[in-house]
């Protein structure tokens, strides 16, 4: 019989182990635990058994007795978090015992639920995570400890304060008072490369900073200037980047040579304050520059460059000259007649390989002296849907397509929306505001979205006393608040779709001054830099008006068509006439945030150093939310 053979077998190798003094190993493989016993009760665990004790080795104590089995699932880890810059939750713990591995969770507005957002090795007793602070202002985190038996919870760590100690502040490596550091920002779409215009560097010829986000480490990787840079020509007054980051077109709006077209003679100054505009490419970590654009119309104080815009795959470029002064109408007309002085203009370059061309010399459809078409200007993601503002527009009409010839209404504003099909411009809209009046300037600024379906446009001047989403637009009784006026597109028709004030509108604001738009139109951030509230950080007390001029931000986010505001943003060090807001970027998903204050006074040089420092009057930073 085979169990007959079995118990022969089992009573020799117990014979043989107690000769060769292998109690040990006998009483754990015959059952001095469970692990030991299971591997006893087989025909191969008896086999190696048997082959690994021939060695003299009490292997049965190897097996059992030098770690205890893991029976429970480990302590609760006692965890805090700590607000950092930049953009940091940083989370500490004393490492527990048992854990193979920490979980950390997150519920990112107190009311989602909790999610896994990252896994910890285990002894890990710390972890940084890299947040967008606009969305986590009400956000918990549980710390798990886990192993195979399970995750034990720590408690709540919630979000608390104004998370002005984690906001990211950056400064030029050379500040000096006077700079502007922060007059213009933009940002990859994945916000991982950031670019800085500090306008009035080195005597006001100007200068562009890049920084580079690694592995969530922030560092300079460039200071550029133009090509023939000369005090005076505010190299940085504009600046755009592609998508990738790896295109940056910057313009110097007093730039003074009188060449024409592409790549021309940069040592000409015989047309002051002509502009032009400076194309950089990356390869690597390396910065170079590719072409020196001008308009194909060169004149004496045309401001060439004060609109800049680049597709976001960084071929197309379109470049707007506010005080160009011919009186041509629509596309490609007459460029040289001077009839309507500072009428404006906007031109089209495209990129074949390494060499830019003009494609088109775009006018407004109805032209007229001091309108400065061309002020701003925003492309789609593929270059084939253009919008152009022209604040001084004076047409009292309101809405889609009104009339163009009525001018009873002096810097009302409008927005002219083109379209390009193969290489053919051609207009398809005119847009008012829905409340047009006299100096409200809409077209103060504009920006779309990557499909180019949603707008936005902000009016410096408008005075409505309203606040929030779709308030009273006939209050005039708040001068210069401003306002932001969204439109959507279906078809080749728009449609206004929401009219925005601050949450807290007050005289002189300027609400609208400057925007940001998330690629898919869906988050929208709005500055106002004569807000004056004292606040610093996020959602902090906007009815104190003790900071005069020191600036806001307000972020708003839409779901089913619906506006609401998402967050009030203030400097991390808010004071008097910083203007903060001066200039925004949004990541492509709208995650991250870069906020401009041109006035602000800090010497501190870098990243992250002494915001209290008032030493450089008007050397500028930036924010990074």
């Amino acid at each position: 019989m085979i169990w007959i053979k079995r118990i022969c077998l089992l009573a020799l190798c117990l014979v043989f182990l107690s000769a060769c003094g292998g109690g040990g190993g006998g009483g754990g493989g015959g059952g001095g635990s469970g692990s030991g016993g299971d591997v006893g009760g087989g025909d191969v665990g008896g086999e190696d058994v048997g082959g690994e004790d021939d060695g003299g080795e009490d292997d049965g104590g190897e097996d059992d007795g030098g770690e205890d089995p893991v029976t429970a699932a480990p302590p609760a880890p006692a965890a805090t978090l700590t607000p950092t810059a930049t953009k940091t939750f940083a989370f500490s713990w004393s490492d527990v015992s048992e854990e193979t591995e920490y979980r950390l969770l997150e519920n990112p507005d107190g009311v989602s639920g909790y999610g896994e957002v990252a896994v910890i090795p285990a002894d890990s007793t710390e972890h940084n995570l890299t947040v967008s602070l606009p969305q986590r202002v009400n956000a918990s985190y549980i710390l798990q400890a886990c192993n195979s038996l399970g995750c034990t919870d720590s408690d709540e760590m919630f979000v608390t304060g104004f998370l002005a100690e984690a906001v990211g502040y950056f400064k030029a490596s050379n500040t000096e008072a006077g700079d502007g550091f922060g007059n213009q920002v933009a940002l990859s779409a994945d916000g991982r490369v950031m670019a800085v215009g500090a306008v009035w560097e080195d005597s006001a010829a100007g200068a562009v900073y890049v920084f580079t986000n690694s592995d969530g480490v922030w560092s300079q990787q460039a200071y550029i200037k133009a090509s023939n840079a000369e005090e005076g020509d505010e190299f940085g007054t504009s600046l755009t980047l592609s998508s990738d980051g790896s295109v940056l077109a910057v313009s110097a709006l007093r730039e003074g040579s009188g060449a024409t077209g592409v790549d021309g003679d940069q040592a000409d100054n015989s047309a002051s304050r002509a502009g032009a505009v400076y194309v950089f490419t990356q390869s690597g970590d390396t910065w170079a520059q590719q072409a020196y654009i001008k308009a194909s119309n060169t004149e004496e104080g045309d401001y060439f460059g004060e609109g800049l815009a680049l597709s976001p795959d960084g071929t197309t470029l379109a470049v707007g000259a506010p005080f160009e002064n011919s009186g041509a109408i629509g596309i490609d007309g007459h460029q040289t007649n001077s009839l309507a002085t500072a009428a404006g203009a906007v031109y089209v370059f495209t990129q074949s390989g390494d060499t830019w061309a003009q494609q088109a010399y775009i006018k407004a459809s109805n032209t007229e002296s001091v309108e400065q078409f061309g002020k701003k200007i925003a492309l789609s993601s593929d270059g084939s849907l253009l919008a152009v503002s022209a604040p001084q527009e004076d047409s009292s009409a309101t809405g889609i397509g009104g009339d163009q010839a009525d001018n009873a209404a002096e810097n009302s504003g409008a927005v002219y929306m083109f379209t390009r099909s193969g290489g053919a411009w051609a207009q398809q809209a005119y847009i008012k505001a829905s409340n047009t009046g006299k100096g409200d300037q809409f077209g103060s600024s504009l920006v779309l979205s990557a499909d180019g379906g949603v707008l936005a446009v902000g009016a410096r001047g408008e005075d409505s006393s309203a606040g929030g989403i779709d308030g009273d637009q006939a209050d005039n009784s708040a001068n210069a608040s401003g306002a932001v006026y969204v439109f959507t597109q279906s078809g080749d028709t728009w449609f206004q779709q929401a009219y925005i004030k601050a949450s807290n509108v007050e005289n002189i604001d300027v609400f609208g001054l400057n925007l940001a738009l998330s690629a898919d139109g869906a988050t929208l951030a709005v500055g106002a830099t004569g807000e004056d509230s004292s606040a610093t950080g996020i959602n902090g007390d906007q009815a104190d008006n003790s900071a005069g001029g020191s600036g806001a931000v307000y972020l708003f986010t839409q779901s089913a068509g619906v506006w609401s505001l998402k967050s009030y943003i203030k400097a991390s060090n808010a004071e008097a006439d910083d203007q903060f807001g001066t200039n925004l970027a949004l990541s492509s998903d709208g995650g991250i945030l870069a906020v401009g204050a041109t006035w602000e006074d800090s010497s501190a040089t870098g990243i992250n150093g002494d915001q209290a420092d008032n030493s450089a009057e008007g050397s500028g930073a930036v924010y990074l939310y």
